[in-house]
């Protein structure tokens, strides 16, 4: 009694004295729904979660106590790595997080559970306002203006957030952005009535008539819904403030392009499922028929779903997603060492992307089996690759062909695009290679190195020549870095056969330069290349019987694994909906998956099934 009374006395705050050391040690980067310890019983609440979440949280942990033995809890004795950790060493022994989190487990165990709090009522969640994304402007001005010129291709980079850019998160308008903006809807309004109205925006004589007709129809396309009475009569006045009727008629067009009902998914009901609809699997505005859908309230999602997927727009909308999730982008950009890979030029980057496009196209659209974007033995071969693979060249270009059953190759992690674009300049990584797989195709969070922390490998020396694997290994000897590296590192492992431009290689070169004093002293004055054998030996650490020493079984592996399913629902899902996925969203989640597999993995109907989930967002 006397000790739950000293207990009470001297309560610890969960909120205010541990919760700041969690934070500061990452554990919700990895104990949520998309981090690595997703599968585990301990599930941190959001970031944004307030005093009363944070302490019934606190009070949940209970079942990681041991009441009889307080330092004997998994909850005190895995994050300080005392009980093996995948995470590693989260909190170090003896320090001030270490005393705090010993504090809450000796509270714990010394206290009984408090009485349940009332459930809460929750409210309807709060809609939140996307902008048009630059791909979207693009598409928008060209089905309704006519304008072919790609005007967002010149405004301000846009940021990827939860792995694409049209998360509301990454969505602000800047003044930069908004002078783009009204610089834009000026040349497209001014190039659509040059010479008169040669892109037929207004469909009829210039008249009165022909006046209120253009406004009502190009306001209703444009804001993607009928006009009400108030915008007609102030889009009627404009129109009249010029002393021409195509210059009313442009002064309307360049107004209504800078309105936020244009630039700003604000649509209502009926028409907000409309361009929902449209802009996911379009990247563009609705049509007409989408349009009288909505007007009629007969506006059936998963007819409507399967008649636009019949539109090429269809095809062009999921380029646009496969080119956001694998970050096609950062090829693009990428630079390699021309001493070492002379053949890395645009044409050879545009082939990388052109191939995974195909295969990614051949899947979704003739209906096969989505593992397959893993496990394919063939790809669609262009002629520079066909020398990056080491096959004869097609005899048409993008001829499919088949890797062959010695090169280990198959599906995505076989194709050069995925080898390439997580090397370095001059050298592979196994940490980037490890962390795209996690990221990209188990939607897992891994945390970033702590703040100081030292991330230079071991130096290559004449007196000891290592390969990249082996300094790795002796990287992961730190049990500071260790933590996040085990969970990266080690698949990346099993690429180590195939080179920065996705080349397959029996060997590492190594080469060593010589220092400056050894310059200086003429002890070296010629750099020295090794040739070290490689043993790629890779596995997914948290996924049982992943080991693997090519693409081909990783692939296998991945394939199979239902949080790898999981994944590609989500990113799926973020890019449709335009935010990360939250605890109200996983019902839909659960029940697309659940189409997913029962279709046998086709991907469209996992376009439908997401298409027909309501996020409760604006579009």
């Amino acid at each position: 009694m006397q000790g739950l009374f000293l207990a009470l006395l001297l309560a610890p705050d969960f909120a205010r004295d541990l919760w700041p050391h969690l934070e500061r040690a990452q554990c919700r980067l990895c104990h949520q729904d998309n981090g690595v310890g997703a599968t585990t019983r301990l599930q941190f609440p959001p970031s944004e979660a307030g005093p009363d979440e944070l302490g019934r949280f606190g009070q949940s942990l209970r079942a990681l106590i041991d009441s009889n033995t307080p330092a004997n809890s998994l909850l005190y004795r895995k994050p300080t790595n005392r009980t093996a950790h995948a995470g590693g060493e989260r909190i170090k022994p003896s320090s001030d997080a270490d005393a705090a989190l010993l504090a809450w487990v000796n509270y714990l165990a010394a206290t009984p559970p408090p009485a349940p709090a009332p459930a809460l009522a929750l409210g309807p969640p709060r809609p939140v306002l996307r902008r048009l994304t630059h791909s979207q402007y693009n598409n928008t001005v060209r089905d309704l203006a006519g304008e072919e010129s790609r005007p967002a291709d010149a405004f301000p980079k846009e940021d990827y957030v939860n792995g694409f850019t049209n998360q509301v998160e990454g969505q602000s308008i800047s003044p930069l952005l908004a002078a783009a903006y009204a610089n834009a809807a000026e040349r497209i309004a001014r190039n659509a009535f040059r010479g008169g109205d040669a892109r037929g925006l207004l469909g009829c004589q210039p008249s009165a008539a022909c006046r209120d007709q253009f406004i009502r129809r190009f306001g209703r396309r444009a804001f993607r819904r009928p006009l009400n009475p108030r915008e007609e009569r102030r889009y009627l006045q404009l129109f009249e403030s010029s002393k021409s009727f195509y210059g009313g008629a442009q002064l309307v067009v360049e107004t209504m392009l800078q309105s936020p009902h244009f630039l700003l998914h604000a649509a209502q009901g009926p028409f907000a499922t409309a361009s929902r609809l449209s802009y996911f699997l379009w990247d563009s505005m609705p049509d007409e028929a989408l349009l009288r859908a909505a007007e009629s309230g007969s506006l059936d999602v998963e007819r409507q779903v399967r008649r636009m997927l019949n539109d090429e727009r269809a095809r062009a909308a999921m380029d646009t997603f496969l080119a956001q999730w694998l970050r096609f982008d950062r090829l693009r950009s990428a630079i390699r060492d021309r001493r070492l890979f002379p053949e890395f030029t645009t044409e050879l980057v545009n082939a990388m992307t052109g191939e995974t496009t195909r295969h990614f196209r051949s899947l979704v659209w003739d209906n096969r089996d989505f593992r397959e974007f893993f496990t394919s033995s063939g790809t669609f071969l262009a002629p520079e690759l066909s020398r990056i693979y080491g096959l004869p060249a097609p005899s048409t270009p993008w001829d499919r062909v088949e890797f062959g059953n010695g090169s280990g190759r198959a599906g995505i992690f076989g194709q050069a695009y995925f080898l390439a674009v997580t090397s370095k300049p001059a050298e592979t990584s196994p940490t980037e290679r490890g962390l795209f797989v996690r990221e990209h195709f188990l939607c897992q969070q891994v945390p970033p190195p702590p703040a100081g922390v030292n991330t230079t490998l071991p130096a290559v020396t004449d007196e000891r020549p290592i390969g990249t694997i082996e300094r790795l290994a002796i990287h992961l000897s730190n049990p500071v870095c260790a933590g996040c590296h085990t969970l990266v590192d080690p698949i990346g492992f099993g690429f180590e056969r195939f080179d920065p431009i996705g080349r397959q290689r029996a060997t590492e070169k190594v080469v060593i330069h010589p220092t400056f004093d050894e310059l200086k002293s003429k002890r070296k004055t010629k750099p020295t290349e090794y040739d070290l054998p490689i043993e790629p030996k890779g596995y997914v650490r948290g996924l049982p019987d992943s080991d693997f020493a090519s693409p081909a079984a990783l692939g296998r592996r991945l394939a199979a694994e239902p949080a790898c399913h999981r994944c590609i629902v989500k990113q799926l899902f973020r890019y449709a909906n335009g935010k990360l996925e939250d605890a109200a969203d996983r019902p839909g989640i659960d029940a697309a998956l659940a189409r997913f597999q029962a279709s046998n993995f086709n991907f469209q109907e996992l376009i439908i099934a997401i298409a027909s989930h309501d996020a409760k967002i604006q579009p």
